[in-house]
């Protein structure tokens, strides 16, 4: 059984990176992917924690980016083919969980403290500076891609199940 979640992270940061194309050149898009990234990995480590988690992902598939594609009102296109199979790598969820770690630091912070020395860690030195520390120039790559409004519809789809995994225990009443 593959455990690997590799082609779930890319085809989930390709994703993200369509709907929210970077601003500018060719430095400008290899910004924003690592960006994408970063924030793809935290989130499906966080999502499937243990190699067990990422086996029976890959055995059963992630979903797919239909959901995503109508609440951002993206045009799939003709969704069949070859060149759209990376397309059913996509997880709704990761998604969801990375758009909100891409929009708010605090939140990112709690994310890699949490993934930091699991099973995906163990032994590997692992760096999300451009998910927790973004330059000048990692901002304006990344300017839609960050931006809190655009992401909402995203982010909020699986937000209180990130929410659940940071900072468990009894929802503080009102």
């Amino acid at each position: 059984m593959l455990t690997d979640l590799s082609p779930l992270i890319a085809a989930t940061a390709r994703w993200l990176t369509g709907a929210y194309p970077p601003c500018g050149g060719a430095l400008a898009s290899a910004l924003c992917e690592a960006q994408a990234r970063q924030a793809v990995t935290v989130a499906a480590w966080l999502r499937y924690p243990t190699e067990i988690d990422a086996g029976l992902v890959t055995l059963s598939g992630p979903g797919g980016a239909a959901r995503l594609d109508w609440i951002t009102g993206a045009d799939a296109g003709d969704a069949a083919g070859e060149e759209w199979a990376w397309r059913t790598w996509v997880d709704e969820v990761v998604a969801s969980w990375a758009a909100a770690l891409l929009t708010d630091p605090a939140l990112a912070v709690l994310a890699v403290g949490a993934v930091a020395g699991g099973e995906h860690t163990s032994g590997l030195p692992v760096e999300f500076r451009r998910l927790l520390a973004p330059d000048d120039s990692d901002r304006r790559a990344a300017a839609l891609l960050r931006h809190p409004d655009f992401l909402a519809p995203v982010a909020g789809l699986h937000q209180d199940q990130l929410l659940d995994r940071l900072l468990p225990g009894p929802a503080l009443a009102a």
